[in-house]
């Protein structure tokens, strides 16, 4: 067996996004993962960790969380059980199945679907796989960030690191990745959409957040809790986390502004991320003085997404402009 699931992704400059922010701005492609985001980081690492001799795995995804599992599972020949809530897009159980996973399709939003899930691995003797919360996923994401360092050379430092936030595992990955290398000082902007912000609501309010509901599309980001690591890393003093908000049509736009000008698809979620530059929050948080001027290098997480085709992205468009 390969000694991790995972590639070591390009790390790409990108001449027309530096020049929104008037600094030179790295993509790390974690979209060209084997299954189609970084998720396989983590979520190999876990199951080559705890699944190894298991009956089966059992994970409870919108979609790339389940993507990464059923990957590894096929890898390791053992079986996987993905639980998916109803407002997965149909392209995602497809997809799920041609991994070879068994799909169940429970509840309305990713929690009913984790309950489920829960469940399963309790019945059914299957290794639960968490796409989010759990010190094995943090430590494969890391990998990410030592790459970036290894690719960068001693001599060069990000002035900050750009994520998507949903339910905070891509955000402990690369604080335990930043603090692997001794980039703490790097601030990390973590980015999410208006109505799937349980991040963000949670820093505001100063203690965990639980949302009502989630309204935002980018799917991929509906966790109604962020991950309790990621809150304590908002809280402590020795890390800058800069919480930030874009609307869904911001993501949408910052989606299609990626397909134009580097011509890769990802999905809604990783727009959130990429919204930053192209609407203009990193400027605002230089103006503010929340980010330095002379910016060194932006490292944009390109966290991917295989949540998304043509049909989709029409659909989107239309639906949000409505």
């Amino acid at each position: 067996m390969a000694e991790h699931f995972h590639v070591n992704t390009p790390l790409l400059e990108s001449v027309t996004m530096s020049k929104h922010v008037q600094a030179t701005v790295y993509l790390k492609m974690e979209n060209s993962q084997p299954s189609g985001s970084f998720k396989i980081r983590g979520i190999g690492h876990l199951c080559q960790q705890l699944a190894t001799k298991s009956k089966g795995v059992v994970c409870a995804s919108g979609g790339n969380a389940g993507m990464a599992a059923a990957y590894a599972a096929r890898k390791m020949g053992v079986p996987a059980t993905i639980v998916v809530p109803s407002s997965s897009p149909q392209l995602v159980v497809q997809r799920l199945q041609d991994q070879g996973a068994t799909v169940r399709i429970t509840g309305k939003v990713w929690d009913d679907a984790n309950a489920e899930a829960l469940r399963l691995a309790e019945t059914e003797g299957l290794t639960f796989v968490p796409p989010f919360d759990h010190p094995l996923l943090w430590q494969g994401h890391a990998s990410m960030i030592t790459e970036v360092a290894a690719c960068l050379g001693p001599t060069v430092k990000p002035g900050a690191v750009l994520v998507s936030v949903g339910g905070g595992g891509l955000l402990c990955g690369v604080i335990q990745g930043l603090k692997d290398v001794g980039w703490t000082d790097v601030p990390v902007i973590a980015m999410e959409t208006e109505g799937a912000n349980c991040f963000n609501a949670a820093v505001k309010a100063g203690r965990m957040v639980t949302l009502d509901d989630i309204t935002s599309e980018a799917k991929c980001l509906g966790a109604k809790t962020v991950c309790k690591k990621a809150f304590e890393y908002s809280q402590c003093g020795e890390l800058t986390i800069i919480s930030e908000l874009v609307t869904d049509q911001q993501a949408l736009h910052a989606v299609e502004t990626f397909l134009d000008e580097e011509r890769v698809l990802v999905e809604m979620a990783c727009g959130a991320a990429l919204a930053a530059v192209y609407s203009g929050v990193i400027r605002r948080l230089q103006d503010e003085g929340r980010l330095p001027t002379l910016l060194g290098p932006l490292l944009v997480i390109v966290c991917g997404g295989s949540s998304v085709d043509m049909k989709h992205l029409s659909h989107l468009k239309h639906k949000l402009q409505t």
